[in-house]
């Protein structure tokens, strides 16, 4: 390469990396607005700051316990058709070594709706076959089968409590999971919550809410009892 021309290239980099960086900026203000909005419209309140707290309220989740620097933000909150519902972005990092043994931060983000119910509930996980759980099934770490092949093929469902787990896969709601195949869905203590693997379109999240509640809704009621 010409070194006359190596100025240039510095230049032309610095011009590219920070017209990204504003891109980035940009793109997460007019998050922070729309998320704004759609909490003034819902009759919810709104927060952009990071939240490490949240982290540690729902450290019993397994999708808020991976990696570190965890924390939440964007948080919209309230009540929704007579339910306590939350959601937010969350965050945690991760590290790798390459072959010169040069360490790099990833940084993940992840969307998390909650619902909060009056009682509270052993673990059970449910989330979307895929080939990864197929092959921890041949290895050993076996799910809860079901009546419905149909569901047991789609769905791997995990809890230490199998009865739960039947109480609450019952066919209206294993016919409702067939009808949403992309759910990860997870409860424990007194929460649903809904994990979605990238950071969701605001247009997307009133129907989060929606979900969450027609799945508890879809909880027996003798659950609730006593």
């Amino acid at each position: 390469m010409d070194e006359s021309l190596m100025p240039l290239f510095i230049a032309l980099f610095v011009v590219i990396v920070v017209a990204i960086a504003i891109g980035s900026h940009l793109q997460a203000k007019r998050r922070r607005q729309a998320l704004q909005t759609l909490a003034k419209r819902l009759g919810m309140t709104f927060s952009a700051a990071k939240r490490p707290d949240i982290a540690r309220q729902y450290a019993f989740l397994d999708a808020l316990r991976k990696g570190s620097n965890r924390y939440g933000y964007n948080l919209v909150e309230g009540e929704y058709r007579n339910h306590p519902v939350r959601y937010f972005d969350f965050h945690y990092a991760t590290t790798s070594t390459d072959s010169k043994g040069r360490r790099k931060t990833h940084h993940h983000y992840c969307s998390i709706a909650l619902l909060h119910m009056e009682r509270s509930f052993p673990e059970l996980r449910i989330y979307p076959e895929t080939f990864w759980s197929r092959l921890g099934q041949m290895l050993g770490f076996k799910d809860i089968d079901f009546e419905s092949v149909e569901f047991s093929k789609a769905f791997v469902v995990r809890s230490k409590d199998r009865k739960f787990a039947y109480d609450i896969c019952h066919p209206r709601m294993m016919g409702y999971l067939l009808n949403h195949r992309d759910l990860c869905l997870e409860i424990e203590q007194g929460c649903l919550a809904l994990e979605h693997n990238s950071l969701l379109a605001p247009d997307k999240i009133q129907s989060r809410f929606d979900l969450l509640c027609e799945l508890c809704a879809l909880f027996p009621q003798y659950l609730f009892a006593g």
